[in-house]
């Protein structure tokens, strides 16, 4: 993956550093009054950053990833971010340790909403084709984000990620590894599975998703939260997977294109087990401290994510591409 279009002045500034030798990157701070979570220059610069600690870019040193000025300057995207996420999330009411499973479910109860309906029943191929390219940006690279928080965790949470992570990753099988379900997903769709072929596509809301993930995971301060994301995302998967799977089938795709879908219905009817109790109920039992963050986690997840398929929904609903302009999807 090379460094995408520029978006504005703080990608153009950001990117014209990141191709030179690490040294002093610049930044322009954002305007003040606008949108973070839907800012395309500023998800996008944040999404470059973070990218430094996954896969990286062709076209940028790796030692970019711990150039202190670039450090700071992702710290200052990340307050923005930050302030967005808590005047757009309010923190749930606290509650003790010992509740906290059933805190998740009272905020996931209503996490399937009407984009998978969607999916299942009305979607023509090419806005499913839009639906997998918005997801392709955290898919292929799933659980990545999550898999931060192990070294940051002990006993019975860091068991219960563990075992979570272990499904994700394929159990030490490549052609099992969601990430790769995903590519097949994306193939039989005739979409390119090349990671991150689709970053110049997706609006600032979708690339919000992917950063909520990173923001949460790079920080240990952050432990509780991403813990609580992770349950969020496994306490809501299984019913729209299963509409996903069905609305593609709908639309002549194969066995192996569902692959992906039906095989979060299956594990993540456990995985949300695992989550809520033992990752999130461990936490908290062990760390008091963190049990605000574990449902703030979540309703951050859950918020974002609405944010993200309303938007989807609504440019669909206007007759628009969900996606920024340029070219055509189909390989």
């Amino acid at each position: 993956m090379r460094l995408p279009e520029a978006r504005g002045p703080i990608t153009a500034r950001l990117f014209a550093s990141l191709a030179g030798e690490p040294g002093e990157a610049v930044l322009v701070t954002p305007v003040p009054g606008g949108d973070p979570l839907h800012d395309g220059d500023l998800q996008l610069a944040l999404f470059a950053c973070y990218e430094l600690h996954y896969q990286g870019f062709d076209d940028v040193d790796e030692r970019w990833e711990w150039e202190p000025s670039l450090l700071g300057v992702r710290a200052g995207l990340e307050r923005h971010f930050e302030e967005a996420l808590a005047a757009a999330v309010p923190r749930p009411r606290p509650v003790a340790p010992g509740q906290v499973r059933r805190a998740l479910a009272d905020l996931c109860r209503a996490g399937d909403g009407p984009l998978s309906r969607h999916l299942q029943r009305r979607a023509t191929l090419d806005q499913f084709r839009e639906f997998v390219v918005h997801r392709s940006i955290y898919h292929l690279k799933e659980a990545d984000p999550h898999t931060w928080a192990i070294p940051r965790l002990r006993g019975r949470a860091k068991a219960a990620l563990v075992e979570i992570q272990a499904d994700e990753y394929g159990g030490g099988r490549r052609e099992r590894m969601h990430s790769e379900l995903f590519r097949a997903t994306m193939r039989g769709l005739g979409l390119d599975d090349a990671y991150g072929a689709y970053l110049d596509r997706v609006p600032g809301i979708t690339l919000a998703v992917s950063n909520l993930m990173s923001l949460f995971g790079l920080h240990r301060r952050r432990r509780g939260a991403l813990a609580g994301h992770l349950a969020a995302l496994e306490m809501t998967s299984s019913l729209p997977n299963r509409r996903y799977a069905a609305g593609l089938r709908r639309l002549g795709g194969d066995d192996a294109a569902a692959l992906f879908y039906d095989e979060h219905v299956q594990a993540d009817a456990v995985h949300e087990q695992v989550a809520a109790h033992d990752l999130c109920g461990g936490l908290a039992a062990d760390d008091p401290a963190l049990t605000g963050d574990i449902l703030y986690g979540a309703a951050c997840a859950l918020e974002v994510d609405r944010l993200w398929a309303e938007q989807v929904l609504g440019r669909w609903e206007r007759g628009e591409s969900s996606l920024e302009a340029a070219g055509h999807l189909v390989s």
